[in-house]
């Protein structure tokens, strides 16, 4: 029965396409084989119309934001998120009221 347990074990481990991959042939090719490149990041089409970011903000903040998502999404704008809010923040911005001190 131990025995039985540990493959069952595994089984929960093992992704069954990555398995499948190995299987046949396209995880190990044949030595004469010319490797397979992945296309490069350059050769990608990028998308104009966005650009990730990164920024920091605090923690306060942070939680703060996603008060405000939880609640818009309980009014029934599911698709509300961290992004969507700020942008539609940006667009309501009054610079004349942005503190001095910031």
């Amino acid at each position: 029965m131990a025995a039985r347990d540990e493959g069952l074990g595994a089984a929960r481990v093992l992704d069954a396409d990555e398995v499948q991959g190995v299987l046949s042939g396209r995880f190990y090719a044949p030595a004469d084989a010319a490797p397979a490149r992945a296309p490069s990041r350059a050769s990608l089409e990028k998308p104009t119309h966005y650009k990730v970011i990164c920024i920091s903000m605090y923690t306060k903040d942070l939680d703060r934001l996603d008060q405000l998502v939880d609640e818009l999404k309980g009014r029934g704008m599911t698709k509300a998120n961290r992004s969507a809010l700020i942008r539609a923040a940006l667009d309501q911005l009054d610079l004349d009221k942005v503190p001095r001190g910031m």
